[in-house]
This record gives C-alpha cells, structure tokens and sequence, in this order.
C-alpha cells in the first residue's frame, strides 16, 4: 500500500481542494473520503450532491486536510510517513470536533477542524502499517496497526508528541472502536473481535482483554458504529458484511442487493436517520489494486465515480 501518485496528478486534485484550515462547512451529512490520490482527507458535500456530480468538474469538497500541508508535523517526515493515508473519523470531545487518521506509511494523527491545529500525532513507522484510530473520553488515543500485529493506547492526553502506551498484540490490526455504552474498547483483528478494557491513568494507561470473539470468516477490516442500532458494529471480513451484537455476543450476515458488494469492503456506515449504507471496496486494477474511484449508496442504491481519486475508505461525517 505504498506506491507514490504520480506527481502531476496529485498536484493536478490538490489544486482543486481547499488547503488545511477552519471548517468551511456545517456539520451534518457530508461524506469524508479518504484519498490517496492528492494525499489528502476530503470532506465532501450530501449524498445527493454527490449523486448530481458527473465530473470532470471540481468535486464538491467543503474541507480538506493533508500532513503535506501541515507545517507542525514537519518533524515526523509526512512525505513518507503520510503515504497511502488509509483513515478518517470524526469525533467530538469537550465540544470540538476533530479528525482522526491514520496512513500506511506511519503516521498516526488527530486534527482539529475548528482549527486545523493537530492535537496530537506520532509516526509509527512504515513497518506498523497503521489503519484505524481511535479518540478516547480523556484524550487519549487508540491504534491499531494491521502489519505491526497490535492495538496500542497511547497518553496523547499528555502532549502532542506523547510516546507513551500500552500494547495488545492482536494479528491483523484493522480496526477499534470504543464502545460508548460499556466503556469498552473493541478491537478487529484477522480472525477475532476482542473487547478490552481500559484501566490506569491517562497518563500510564493499561489494556485487559475482556473477551474475544472469533469472527464469522477471516479478513477482519472495517468496525463501526450501526447508527439506527446504538450498541451494535458493522464488520466486514473478505468475504461478507455482518452486524455484531456485544449483548449477544453474536454475529449477523447483512446482505446487499448485489452479493458481490458484500466482498472486500474497505468501509460501511448507516447515514443516521435514513439508515443508508455507504461502502467502498477497491478495483483490483492498477494503479492501485487496493483502491477506487467510486463510493457506493445502498438502500436505495447507488454510486458515483469520483474520478481521479484513489479512494480507500469513506465515511458519513457526523457528530460521533
């Protein structure tokens, strides 16, 4: 997941977003995409604005951030720890709204919007291959890194460089989520679901594993919050979508109105209050085997390529 856009293109897409900066947007249903084309997150206007584009015009971006262009990381190399940026989410957390993201070259990041200013960041290194993130209650901040083969809980609450952290290892990192109601932090591996829990302080934090659930199929990646469902996850494997209920312990295959949208998903998410499911899944052509141009509605369905884009995830840009 390391190969470089070719410069012109990447120049060419920068040229038609905003650069770092306060939020140009009202929070609501927008579309964050995670593009590693122009090395950027883009925050993209409504899901029906988005059906309306049919290109080549400039995309419908109401806030952008890249590493490229923030001047205060300059000391963890963003142009290469920055590479193949593979994470977005929003969270809010003493009523500021931040963006967490994580990319395969290293680096681990959490950004304010209001401002741009980054809260904390760390490079984990290229061989971790970092690919979700979490923002906890007291600033803290959670990891996981698919190559590196852990979950770490870094004491971010303690500094922008804090280095500090405790480790589960867990083979396939992909994906964490904390889970609002319990406290606990959920964590997807290549075979297993594991919930965790927090223990000591903000700034000498601990992890206990609280149970482990084997999953459905292998090829754990994506976990997120069923908007219409608080307290269940979306979970996707290689080869299927499913619903996880903690309370149950319990998996349940989702099915699409195509099979094969089911496969390989990068990325799923209910829109709240519709209920509507969005999804990326990659191409299998190059120049990037692992991404796409096109995001995918469901129920009711549709897609729109966004071209020029290599998308690898895409998410609702919400409140939580």
């Amino acid at each position: 997941m390391l190969r470089r856009t070719p410069p012109a293109l990447a120049v060419a897409l920068l040229l038609c977003v905003p650069g770092n900066g306060a939020w140009a947007g009202s929070p609501g249903r927008q579309v964050a995409v995670v593009d590693q084309a122009s090395r950027s997150v883009l925050v993209l206007q409504s899901a029906e604005e988005l059906m309306a584009y049919r290109g080549p015009d400039r995309l419908p971006v109401v806030w952008a951030w890249s590493a490229d262009r923030a001047p205060e990381l300059a000391d963890l190399a963003p142009a290469r720890s920055w590479t193949g940026p593979d994470e977005a989410k929003s969270r809010v957390r003493q009523g500021r709204r931040y963006l967490l993201t994580t990319a395969s070259g290293g680096l681990a990041a959490v950004v304010e919007t209001a401002t741009g200013r980054v809260h904390w960041a760390a490079d984990l290194g290229a061989a971790a291959n970092p690919h979700s993130i979490e923002l906890l209650p007291d600033g803290n901040v959670a990891v996981a890194a698919s190559s590196g083969g852990w979950v770490r809980l870094y004491a971010a609450s303690q500094g922008p460089r804090a280095a500090a952290y405790a480790e589960f290892p867990l083979p396939g990192a992909h994906g964490v989520h904390r889970d609002a109601r319990t406290g606990l932090l959920l964590v997807l591996g290549d075979t297993s679901l594991t919930a965790l829990r927090v223990g000591g302080t903000p700034a000498a934090p601990t992890l206990a594993e609280v149970r482990s659930t084997p999953l459905p199929a292998p090829g754990g990646h994506d976990l997120a919050a069923v908007s219409a469902s608080p307290g269940r996850f979306w979970v996707t494997t290689s080869a299927g979508l499913w619903r996880y209920d903690p309370a149950a312990d319990r998996f349940t295959a989702v099915h699409l109105a195509d099979p094969a949208a089911e496969r390989d998903l990068k990325s799923v998410g209910d829109e709240p209050g519709t209920g509507r499911l969005l999804t990326v899944a990659p191409d299998h052509t190059a120049p990037c085997d692992w991404c796409t141009s096109v995001i995918t509605l469901h129920r009711p369905e549709g897609a729109r390529v966004l071209r020029g884009t290599h998308l690898y995830k895409a998410r609702w840009w919400s409140v939580r």
